[in-house]
């Protein structure tokens, strides 16, 4: 039909290629829309075509089987099955690859998937079903403004009218009352756009199949064994389907469930609910629909509270005994399964029976689901009474031993946990067992509890990372026996507890020390430590050690920098995490400070004890008296102008004395000599004979030729020439070696003097340079 359309066109204006436009190359039809998912074609002018070219569709080639020439002038390309939104078509010069033309297509889509409601305006009578609500698909793009219009025919009257009209894609009207409730009704839909306009396909319904039945009126009664459900209909005579629901009002509205049923023509609904908790709050609410019909809306939602059901009554009752006093009475704390408290008109009441004839019994009221009695050191038995009404519902009773009755008990306990859940299993009693009654706490406070009829059990709902207690106790016909408990439990390990770290730094290294507190008894167990550290401008270092560490060093680190550290301790279960802390290295390591101030020390001590020792050398030695001058010989040097012979001495103070009367004489220490030879100072006794001495350290002296002033006495049998000197004295001791070396020695003449004395000099003569 469009290729027809384009050569009609062509036909109408045949100078479209002379002229002006007589080189120009387009399609005949530009822009088109086409129903998405049919087929084209494209008419193209042929005679301003290179004669080799090709087609592309969103820059895909098209097969060369798509386009073929209708006449000289004309081609046509052909697109079968178009599913896309939109495309741009060109063709190219297969030589240069110049786009030579082109065109845009655009799919639309008619409307489908219609549905069709017959609902009510009056909710009180289902024959007067009379509104129309219509709805369907349309896959167009939005931003394209769609006028609706919805024609409708019956099967009495074949020809569509319109209904209604709408921009949106359902659309709502009144029913004509020249429809007949019997009658099949056919919609169709027509959408048209600016430069479009597609129908749908007609749907056909029957009136009974889109008629959306009143929503009931719900009655709820509950009964102590079941809940009674009613739902009244509108006078209606065919047959219904309807859906009870109901749920717990305090799980936040969760469905429990969905309850089917039918009814009969001319009949209203009753269902009996029997699967609810005891005196629990509860909604209701039902709904019905016409076979194939859509359902009617939810009836008013209905709550109620549950009675107290008998059968599921079950106390369970146990107890736990403490340790005796002095004087033998036990604590017995009584706990059974917790009746709701919304109950109403309920009584629990405690006795305590001494497990012996004739015995008289003690009772006592507990508002709570635990009760502590005290018992003596006999055996007893708590009884427990529920009552609601004053009518009697459930009685159970629990064994207490009597103290150092020997009972049976279960060996062997064995637990382990996994995944929130512990597993306990033990061996059996050796007297054969009713059932065992498993307990358990985490605090000592709470007890939980439950009875098994195996020799295991599985713990479930426990406090995630709880140390538990748990005891087992064998059940028999009409006592129990002894608990047996098993070892501390954990229901699950815990991250590490939490890790505070201590840092001491050095130059280029620093010791980084950590502590955990264990967080709970069921802490994780530390597997290994890392330690992360990096600069303030450097990368993230870390080193790992084994979890029985508590200490590193760092090492390589640079000197006056400022680094931040961390130590992350693992479990098989979570890590955990410290505070990250600053630290900055030092200049010099605090060893090496303080052997340099060690030595510093010892250095200053070596000196100041050193400097002490001069001192105290230098005192004693500026403390030695003056020497003593008959103690010694002494020698002196004249200078270089004296005449030899000559004595000029002076300094006296006498000044009628002599100089050498001056000398200070000393007492002989030896007999006096033999000879006695006349000491004068004369300088012409050339005529005598004379014996030459030179003292041995004043050879070196300066000042010319030593002269000597000696005593002549007769030497002791030791050779001895001069008095007898202390070991001590400073002075140097003459003796006649000494003295027989030196006599050849001319150049000062001996001066005799008596034996009995020794001559000496004073220091001053030395002073005012005389000689003798």
């Amino acid at each position: 039909m469009s290729l027809f359309l384009a050569l009609l066109v062509l036909a109408a204006n045949p100078s479209i290629c002379k002229g002006q436009h007589e080189n120009t190359c387009n399609v005949v039809l530009k822009d088109q829309y086409i129903e998405w998912g049919s087929d084209t074609d494209i008419v193209y002018l042929s005679s301003c075509v290179p004669p080799k070219i090709f087609w592309t569709l969103n820059n895909r080639r098209v097969e060369e089987s798509q386009w073929r020439s209708v006449n000289s002038t004309h081609a046509v390309l052909s697109l079968r099955n178009f599913t896309l939104q939109s495309a741009i078509l060109e063709w190219h010069s297969a030589d240069t690859h110049q786009v030579l033309g082109g065109t845009t297509i655009t799919a639309y889509s008619k409307p489908g998937k219609i549905s069709c409601i017959l609902s009510h305006k009056n909710q009180s009578d289902e024959l007067s079903a009379n509104l129309f609500n219509c709805s369907w698909e349309d896959p167009n793009k939005p931003s394209t403004q769609i006028h609706y219009t919805v024609l409708l025919a019956t099967s009495s009257n074949t020809s569509p009218r319109e209904v209604c009209r709408s921009s949106s894609k359902y659309c709502i009207w009144t029913k004509s009352s020249r429809i007949s409730p019997l009658d099949t009704v056919t919609i169709t839909v027509r959408a048209k756009a600016a430069a479009w306009e597609a129908g749908s396909d007609p749907r056909a319904f029957f009136p009974d199949h889109i008629r959306k039945m009143i929503r009931p009126k719900l009655t709820v009664t509950p009964f102590p064994d079941h809940v009674s459900v009613e739902w009244l209909r509108a006078s209606f005579s065919k047959e219904c389907h309807c859906e009870v629901s109901y749920r717990k009002a305090v799980d936040g509205g969760r469905l429990i469930e969905l309850r089917p049923n039918t009814i009969p023509e001319r009949s209203h609904g009753k269902m009996h609910i029997e699967k609810w908790d005891s005196c629990s709050n509860y909604t209701f609410s039902v709904r019905c629909a016409l076979h194939e019909a859509p359902w009617s809306d939810w009836s008013e939602k209905k709550t109620v509270l549950t009675k107290l059901k008998k059968k599921d009554v079950k106390p369970l009752l146990w107890r736990k005994v403490s340790e005796p006093t002095e004087g033998g009475v036990r604590k017995v704390h009584a706990m059974w399964k917790e009746i709701p408290s919304t109950c109403r008109d309920t009584f629990t009441s405690i006795k305590k029976v001494p497990n012996k004839e004739g015995a008289d019994h003690e009772e006592a009221s507990c508002a709570t689901s635990t009760c502590d009695v005290y018992v003596n050191r006999d055996a007893h038995r708590i009884i427990l009474t529920l009552l609601q009404n004053e009518t009697l519902l459930v009685e159970d009773s629990v064994y207490v031993p009597a103290i150092g009755e020997s009972l049976p008990r279960v060996t062997d306990i064995r637990t382990s946990a996994r995944e929130g859940v512990i597993l306990v299993s033990w061996e059996a009693s050796t007297e054969p067992a009713t059932g065992y009654m498993i307990d358990w706490t985490h605090s000592g406070n709470q007890y939980y509890w439950e009875e098994s009829g195996c020799t295991n059990a599985t713990l479930s709902g426990l406090l995630d990372k709880q140390p538990y207690d748990i005891t087992v106790t064998p059940l028999f016909a009409d006592r129990t026996g002894h608990g047996a408990r098993a070892l501390q439990i954990c229901s699950g390990a815990g991250d590490p507890g939490n890790v505070a770290i201590q840092v001491q730094a050095k130059a280029k290294s620093a010791l980084v020390s950590w502590t955990v507190s264990r967080r709970g008894a069921c802490g994780g167990a530390v597997v290994n430590y890392t330690v992360y550290y990096s600069a303030q401008r450097g990368p993230r270092l870390n080193v790992t050690v084994d979890g029985k560490e508590r200490l590193i060093s760092l090492k390589d680190l640079h000197r006056e920098t400022q680094y931040s550290v961390h130590v992350e301790a693992a479990a098989l279960t979570g890590t955990t995490k410290s505070r990250e802390t600053l630290f900055y290295t030092k200049r010099f390591d605090p060893e090496h400070v303080t052997a340099v101030s060690v030595s510093v020390s010892v250095a200053a001590l070596l000196v100041l004890a050193l400097g002490s020792c001069i001192a105290l050398l230098w005192k004693k030695f500026k403390k030695k008296p003056v020497p003593n001058p008959a103690l010694s010989s002494v020698v002196f040097w004249p200078a270089a102008n004296h005449q030899e012979g000559t004595c000029p001495l002076q300094p006296f103070s006498n000044p009628s004395e002599s100089p050498c009367d001056r000398v200070y004489a000393g007492e002989a220490l030896s007999p006096p000599s033999t000879s006695s030879p006349a000491a004068r100072c004369d300088s012409g006794a050339g005529g005598e004979r004379t014996e030459e001495y030179v003292d041995p350290p004043a050879l070196t002296a300066p000042g010319g030729p030593v002269k000597s002033i000696e005593t002549r006495r007769p030497s002791p049998p030791d050779d001895s020439t001069g008095p007898l000197l202390p070991e001590n004295s400073p002075y140097r001791r003459q003796n006649s070696v000494e003295s027989s070396a030196l006599r050849s020695s001319k150049q000062c003449k001996r001066v005799l003097v008596k034996p009995t004395v020794t001559v000496y000099v004073t220091l001053d003569m030395f002073e005012q340079g005389q000689d003798c």
